[in-house]
C-alpha cells in the first residue's frame, strides 16, 4: 500500500534541506575566514576589492576572491558591483572577530570541519560499535583551546567566579585549585595569573595537552601553578583542595561516576566544585526547544560519545543533561547541587556542588 505525501510537506522539507546544505557550506567558509583572519583584516577595512583584501591579509588573491563569493552569496559579506568592492559590516563583525569574543560564532564554525575529518570513522563505529580515539581529531586541542577561550577565559572573573558567593576573596587571600580535564590550561593560568597568592594544578590525560599549558605557563613566569598527566578517575586526591574546577570536561570521560567521585573525595569539607558542562535537559523532548540542539547532539556523536566509548568507557555524550548530572553529582557524595545559566553562554549551564555532611 503506497503512502500519500503532503505536497506542501514535501516542499518545505526539501527547502530546509537546501538550507542545510547552504549553512554547512557557508559553516565551511566562516571557519576559513576565521583561521586566515580574514574577518579580522576586513572588519578594519573600508571597502576594498580582493585584491586589497588579499594583500592585507597576506593570502592569495584567487583564493580570497573565490572565499568572497561564498561570503557575499551567503549574506555575509556585501559587494558593490560598481565598484567591485567588498565590505564586512559592523554588525556582523560583532560576530566573527576575534576581538567580538566571547561573540566570535567564526571561532565555534571549526568544529564543523574538525568532525567532518572523522566521518569515515564514525560510519565504521555505528557498523561495528567502538569509538574513535582522540588521536585522530587533528585539530582538537586548538579548535577546543578557543572555545574554552571565548566560554570561559573571557569571562572568568567577571561572570564565572562570581557565581559562587566569597571566592574571588577566598582565591585573593590564597586556596588551594585543582582544574579537572584542563585541556591546554588556559583558564588555571589565567586565575593563576590573576591570584598570585592561590596555588593551582592542572590535570589532563592528554600529554599534548598539558604540555601546551606548561609552555604557556613558562612563558608568563608561573610559579603558583603545575600541570601534569593524570588520569584522575584512578588517582586518589583525598582532601586537599578548596576549590575544584571542571570546564566542559565531566561528560567524555570514560568513567564520569569515577571521576566525580573523586573531586569529592578530593575537596577540604568546606570545598566547591565548579563544573561548567553542556545545556542538555536529558530530555530529548526538551531538547528540541534549544536553538543549537542539532548541532550539540552531532559534537556529542562525533566526539564527546564517541572518545569516552573508544576508551572503554560509558560514551555519556553532552547531552547527558541537568537531571543526569544532578543525580551523578549526588550519587558521588555532593549536596544537591545548584545550576545557573549566564547570558553570554548559551551553550553551556554551570553547577556549584558541595560535599555532603
Amino acid at each position: 500500500m503506497s503512502r500519500q505525501i503532503d505536497a506542501q510537506r514535501a516542499e518545505a522539507f526539501s527547502e530546509k534541506m537546501v538550507g542545510v546544505l547552504n549553512g554547512a557550506a557557508i559553516a565551511l567558509m566562516t571557519s576559513i575566514g576565521h583561521r586566515t583572519g580574514l574577518f579580522d583584516v576586513m572588519s578594519g577595512m573600508p571597502p576594498a576589492d580582493a585584491e586589497k583584501i588579499a594583500g592585507e591579509a597576506g593570502l592569495s588573491e584567487r583564493y580570497v576572491r573565490e572565499w568572497l563569493g561564498a561570503m557575499v552569496t551567503a549574506g555575509v559579506v556585501e559587494y558593490d558591483p560598481a565598484r567591485r568592492s567588498f565590505a564586512l559590516p559592523a554588525e556582523h563583525a560583532a560576530f566573527l572577530c576575534r576581538e567580538a569574543r566571547p561573540n566570535n560564532l567564526a571561532a565555534t564554525t571549526q568544529w564543523v570541519a574538525l568532525l567532518g575529518g572523522v566521518e569515515d570513522d564514525i560510519v565504521e563505529c555505528f557498523e561495528r560499535g567502538g569509538g574513535v580515539p582522540y588521536s585522530a581529531f587533528g585539530r582538537f586541542h586548538a579548535v577546543m583551546a578557543e572555545e574554552s577561550d571565548q566560554t570561559v577565559v573571557a569571562v572568568l572573573e567577571d561572570a564565572i567566579l562570581p557565581i559562587v558567593p566569597g571566592l574571588k576573596a577566598a582565591l585573593e587571600r590564597g586556596i588551594d585549585v585543582l582544574d579537572v580535564g584542563c585541556g591546554s590550561g588556559r583558564a588555571v593560568n589565567l586565575l593563576a595569573r590573576r591570584f598570585p597568592k592561590s596555588r593551582f594544578a592542572g590535570f589532563d590525560m592528554l600529554p599534548e595537552a598539558i604540555a601546551a599549558a606548561k609552555v604557556e605557563a613558562l612563558a608568563h613566569g608561573l610559579r603558583n601553578v603545575r600541570f601534569e598527566v593524570r588520569d584522575v578517575s584512578e588517582v586518589d586526591l583525598a582532601l586537599r583542595f578548596d576549590l575544584i574546577t571542571a570546564f566542559d570536561a565531566i561528560h567524555d570521560q570514560a568513567r564520569p561516576d569515577a571521576v566525580l567521585a573523586a573531586v569529592a573525595k578530593a575537596l577540604r569539607q568546606d570545598g566547591v566544585f565548579l563544573m561548567q558542562d553542556i545545556a542538555g535537559t536529558s530530555h530529548l523532548e526538551h531538547d528540541a526547544k534549544h536553538p543549537l540542539a542539532p548541532f550539540l547532539y552531532t559534537v556529542s556523536c562525533m566526539h564527546c560519545m564517541t572518545v569516552s566509548l573508544a576508551q572503554g568507557g560509558e560514551g555519556l555524550g553532552a547531552m547527558w543533561g541537568r537531571e543526569t548530572a544532578s543525580r551523578m553529582l549526588e550519587a558521588a557524595g555532593f549536596a544537591k547541587p545548584e545550576v545557573v545559566t549566564l547570558p553570554h553562554d548559551p551553550i553551556n549551564q554551570y553547577y556549584v556542588a558541595r560535599r555532603r555532611g
